[in-house]
């Protein structure tokens, strides 16, 4: 077989890995970002969560903040009546993020925040451009303090916040009964929860568009399977069991289809699933190996990755006439297609020098390389277009990484135990 098959089958049997909590080692971008102070929230007990930091983390990863450094900061202001904006301005500060935290008994804690404009602030206008009062448990403070982030990034970026969502990983310790875990976790690696344990491998987790199930592969059987599993009844259903390759499950935006490979008919190849009625139609038909289908965000067409021009390349297949076109032409090889939510720009692993994050603009751009490590693959991207998450290996072992849109802000998320694998980022969520 061609390159490319070998690549895949190895990739249906390699180890997938395994890890408690993620850890985020910032590797680059701290300094790019627009300045932006979040205070320390002021507490009258203890609390069991550092709010401002938890929004200060998510800020910079977003590659779009540089926080300043809680050193740094000439005071502390709880409310937006306490600042004095001349210091903050002079400091090149554009907003600020303050607050506080009180108890509300029965472990409730009342939240206050408010984001504040320096520039108007210090020009004596109403500085206030978002002010909210919510009571949580001590569980939900880590999620209410990505809330607030997601406020503050759409308010000031006009675009919406992807903080508040989560990912799903493959991951494998070899020493366990059940050595591979399909693992939930917030997006950046806390509140992890395993989903599903194996003796034998799981690979190519997918998010369904509302957030709700979740489509993978399983060799539990000793073939590869594809099945459907419910979030929250934990139901799960077999899609496909057909002769040979059953694998890359991708869910169209509607959520009614998955585009999969399969090779039933002889040389793998790009289908689709209509989940509810099993009827299944073929898109592409070629001597090549077809494989990696991931919908467009309007979902005409499905993006895949073959080898019919000679090197793995990407391309395009129309869903109603399937009419295909190649979309890369940079780099020895390009595979691993993950289009933004937003429709402009496919992210991918480009072949240039090692395997990297690479950016391809659809709207008739080219090709920008994000990551400078060179064993990445599998990315998936954030909701909103801003961040993409991959695979990469970090000291000599499998884990994930993150990289923003631009290529600012990199960080990688190493495991404590074993190795990770397959990340998929979850739509918007509730």
């Amino acid at each position: 077989m061609k390159k490319l098959l070998m690549a895949l089958v190895t990739w249906l049997w390699v180890s997938q890995s395994a890890m408690a909590e993620l850890n985020i080692l910032v590797t680059g971008g701290l300094d790019s970002g627009r300045p932006i102070a979040v205070v320390p929230f002021k507490t009258d007990s203890s609390v069991p969560e550092d709010v401002a930091n938890v929004i200060s983390s998510d800020l910079m990863r977003s590659g779009k903040f540089n926080p300043l450094a809680r050193n740094s900061l000439p005071e502390q202001p709880a409310q937006s009546s306490q600042i004095n904006f001349e210091p903050w301005s002079a400091m090149g500060m554009e907003a600020m993020v303050v607050g506080h935290i009180e108890s509300a008994g029965a472990g409730q804690y009342r939240v206050t925040f408010e984001l504040v404009d320096v520039n108007q602030g210090k020009s004596g206008g109403n500085a206030v451009l978002d002010s909210r009062v919510a009571t949580v448990t001590a569980k939900q403070l880590r999620k209410y303090a990505h809330r607030i982030s997601d406020i503050v990034y759409e308010k000031l970026t006009g675009e919406r916040g992807a903080f508040l969502t989560s990912i799903i990983y493959v991951t494998v310790n070899r020493g366990q009964p059940f050595p591979y875990q399909l693992m939930l976790a917030d997006y950046d690696g806390y509140n992890e929860r395993m989903l599903l344990r194996s003796r034998e491998p799981i690979m190519s987790p997918s998010w369904s568009p509302d957030g709700r199930r979740i489509a993978y592969v399983s060799f539990e059987k000793r073939f590869p399977a594809i099945f459907v599993q419910d979030l929250y009844s934990q139901a799960r259903t077999q899609v496909t069991s057909f002769s040979g390759l059953n694998s890359a499950p991708a869910w169209s935006p509607d959520g009614r289809k998955l585009a999969v490979v399969l090779s039933k008919d002889g040389q793998p190849d790009i289908y689709t699933i209509d989940v509810s009625s099993r009827a299944v139609t073929r898109l592409t038909k070629d001597p090549s190996i077809d494989t990696e289908p991931a919908w467009s965000a309007d979902g005409r067409s499905v993006f895949f990755t073959s080898e019919r021009g000679g090197r793995a390349q990407i391309y395009k297949v129309d869903v109603a006439s399937h009419a295909i076109n190649r979309v890369t032409w940079e780099g020895n090889a390009n595979m691993n297609p993950s289009p933004a939510p937003d429709g402009k720009s496919l992210f991918l692993v480009t072949s240039q020098s090692g395997l990297h994050i690479a950016k391809q603009d659809l709207q008739g751009g080219g090709m920008y390389v994000l990551s400078n490590s060179s064993l990445d693959k599998s990315p998936s991207v954030a909701p909103n277009s801003s961040m993409v998450i991959y695979s990469t290996v970090y000291q000599g072992r499998q884990g994930l990484a993150l990289v923003s849109a631009d290529g600012r802000f990199k960080a990688n998320l190493p495991s404590a135990r074993g190795e990770v694998r397959s990340p998929a980022w979850s739509p918007f969520l509730n």
